[in-house]
């Protein structure tokens, strides 16, 4: 079992919107897929149709420190015509966010243990058989939550927006956030590394010199740092996906569908190759290759 926590310091910055597409194209390329909404403001729990809700969720998994089918939902996705199939060995499950805003950074602020109480949870056997793949997104403000969701993964995932003020807020942000959970490691617990994605793209100059300087700038932080080469553009197909509660590989499986695989395949190389029904044909798999040679013939050169 894989988990990735998709984290920022700064909210609205897209990690709701990049968590659902993200969870429903692994589904769909046939990975068990568990979401977890750490967030008390629950953008991820609304975003999808819920076909059977759990009579418990996120409060719950995090007092227990464990995960149980009663506090596992399921999403309901439906395929909007005949033109392609859900791939059947693949599950989008989720824990739905149940919490008032303060009440579990309260709970958790009396604990000794807060910082591994979403970790422990996610680690139990019953989750490592169900689930190949566990995805947290989190909230934007620092806190304990946001803490405690940050050591339960293997790598986590940062949207950045290539801006100058939210270049220089990650920057801070992140180094902030990377100290602060580093005496983590004097119980046994390393701070995961973290990736970083370029996100909403803008077509203009100023965007692409400024993506620039980020990935020149984490070049000397690659130990904890790494900027990845997949890049998301600035793009409608997100909010219409959005709208209609849809995954938007399958809204725009030509653009939006070969942005959203390139992730994938970097994230977990293992499924690099490996295309969703509704995008075969349309993406050109071994551009990707050459990409990725191209890239580790820069790493070596830097």
């Amino acid at each position: 079992m894989i988990g990735i926590t998709v984290v920022s310091t700064k909210g609205g910055v897209g990690k709701t919107t990049l968590s659902a597409n993200l969870g429903a194209l692994l589904a769909d390329l046939g990975v068990r897929v568990l979401l977890i909404d750490a967030d008390v403001q629950p953008s991820l729990t609304r975003y999808y149709p819920i076909s059977q809700r759990a009579e418990f969720g996120l409060s719950e998994i995090i007092k227990r420190g464990a995960i149980t089918p009663d506090c596992i939902s399921h999403i309901d996705l439906k395929v909007p015509d005949d033109s392609f199939a859900l791939n059947p060995d693949g599950c989008l499950d989720i824990v739905l966010a149940n919490a008032p805003e303060g009440t579990l950074q309260d709970w958790l602020a009396q604990r000794i243990d807060r910082a591994i109480r979403i970790r422990k949870a996610v680690r139990s056997p019953y989750i490592d058989e169900a689930y190949d793949v566990v995805l947290i997104d989190t909230q934007g403000a620092v806190g304990h939550l946001q803490d405690a969701a940050v050591l339960a993964a293997d790598v986590l995932l940062s949207p950045i927006s290539p801006d100058i003020l939210s270049a220089r807020e990650f920057t801070s942000g992140t180094l902030e956030l990377l100290k602060r959970l580093e005496p983590s490691a004097d119980m046994g617990i390393s701070v995961p590394p973290m990736k970083a994605l370029i996100y909403r793209m803008e077509r203009t100059r100023d965007s692409r010199d400024i993506a620039q300087s980020i990935r020149r700038e984490y070049v000397n932080l690659r130990a904890r740092v790494d900027v990845l080469d997949a890049t998301v553009p600035h793009a409608v197909a997100y909010k219409q996906a959005a709208t209609a509660q849809l995954p938007v590989h399958w809204l725009d499986p030509t653009k939006a569908g070969a942005t959203m695989h390139q992730l994938v395949w970097e994230l977990i190389p293992s499924l690099a190759g490996s295309v969703a029904a509704c995008c075969e044909g349309l993406i050109d798999v071994t551009q990707f290759a050459n990409d990725l040679d191209d890239a580790d013939g820069r790493d070596r050169h830097e």
